[in-house]
């Protein structure tokens, strides 16, 4: 893909904005590249008044030169100034953050959105919101997030459903070294989907499988990918198919060859018992890149009526820009998946308190969102099951 298709400016329309959506309050915790990049699309789109919130004066300087209202918090400190008062808090920070900025929303009767990969604090929030009188809405972003309404969407159609498989990578789109690989998001969040456990669905049992396992290779519009188990990318996905389907899985896509050199890297070596160190030697010998994009395929087999049938979604996203900033294709994929769910609750498509899975979300109503449309506008196989 050209690096003149990732520079096309995607148009920013306010026409689209939902009404019940004019004026209300936002902060965004978190003023790094997703953050920055939320702020981005919500003040093109129009219709919410945004702060933005970090501990970093200098990340909070960017924000300032979008004019926004900031706030500074302090380490450890007091987020109620940043929440008080506000419609929703869309929470940008670490992932170990997620529980306790989720209570403070609750208690304070604010909507949350995050966009967490971390199961235990997905399960912490989800026992915080049964007694909430507003959303608290985690796992938003890409995987977990738009993969999930995804898959859910492809697998509803079967009568009986068998296999339902959802792969996602974050990938360079020239690939160098031994590992093909460049950083483009959080190395902490990268660390914790190649460690933690994950959740599947195996012959129609809830079972933990193990990071890297699982390896598989195939072929899309022409690339030779890998995929292989990582952690949090199903969400609550394994809930809503459990009895129901056979084997449900996710799994990340990367270049050929990074499986086996992970493996010897925290199995052989055994750094997976030293995240700290292994997160140095990422940023220290992984160059980030801007040149992104983003691969998501799905797919889903099962009997229609008496025919077994197989149904798959596949879409390759790059970067574009926004009111004149360039956003790359992971920052744009993960803040429009948020941005989308706050515009749904703050429209009344979405419930008005309490949990919400990412499968709650209709695909079609994904997609008709003013910030849905970028997915739709590069969407390369629209296979929207029909």
């Amino acid at each position: 893909m050209s690096d003149k298709t990732s520079k096309k400016t995607a148009p920013a329309t306010k026409a689209a904005i939902p009404s019940a959506a004019a004026d209300k309050k936002v902060t965004i915790l978190g003023a790094g590249k997703i953050g920055f990049a939320m702020a981005v699309l919500l003040q093109a789109a129009g219709g919410y008044q945004l702060r933005i919130a970090d501990q970093s004066q200098a990340q909070l300087k960017a924000a300032e030169a979008l004019g926004l209202e900031t706030v500074q918090i302090g380490k450890g400190g007091d987020l109620e100034p940043a929440v008080q008062g506000q419609f929703a808090v869309l929470n940008a920070l670490p992932f170990h953050m997620a529980i306790e900025v989720a209570g403070v929303a609750a208690a304070h009767g604010v909507h949350y959105f995050d966009l967490t990969e971390d199961v235990q604090s997905t399960h912490a929030i989800r026992k915080i919101a049964a007694k909430a009188g507003s959303v608290l809405m985690p796992q938003c972003g890409l995987a977990p997030g738009f993969i999930g309404i995804v898959g859910n969407d492809v697998a509803k159609h079967f009568d009986t459903l068998h296999d339902l498989k959802m792969r996602v990578g974050a990938l360079p789109r020239y690939p160098q070294g031994s590992l093909r690989y460049n950083l483009t998001w959080s190395t902490e969040g990268l660390i914790n989907e190649y460690i933690n456990p994950c959740e599947a669905l195996v012959d129609g049992q809830p079972l933990t499988v193990h990071a890297l396992e699982g390896l598989e290779t195939f072929a899309l519009d022409g690339i030779e990918y890998e995929a292989f188990n990582t952690s949090g990318g199903l969400g609550t996905l394994t809930e809503t198919w459990a009895g129901k389907a056979r084997n449900v899985d996710y799994k990340s896509i990367r270049y050929p060859g990074h499986c086996a050199i992970l493996k010897i890297l925290l199995n052989e070596l055994k750094l997976r018992d030293k995240r700290e160190l292994l997160n140095e030697i990422f940023d220290n010998a992984i160059a980030a890149t801007r040149q992104d994009v983003i691969v998501i395929f799905a797919s889903a087999s099962g009997y229609k009526g008496e025919r077994l049938m197989q149904e798959s979604y596949s879409a390759r996203i790059v970067g574009t820009t926004v009111a004149g900033h360039a956003l790359t294709a992971i920052q744009l994929t993960t803040a429009a998946g948020i941005c989308c769910a706050l515009d749904l609750v703050a429209s009344g498509v979405l419930p008005q308190k309490g949990f919400i899975a990412q499968e709650s979300i209709q695909l079609s109503d994904f997609i008709a969102n003013r910030f849905g449309q970028y997915y739709r506008a590069q969407d390369l196989n629209a296979a929207l099951a029909g």
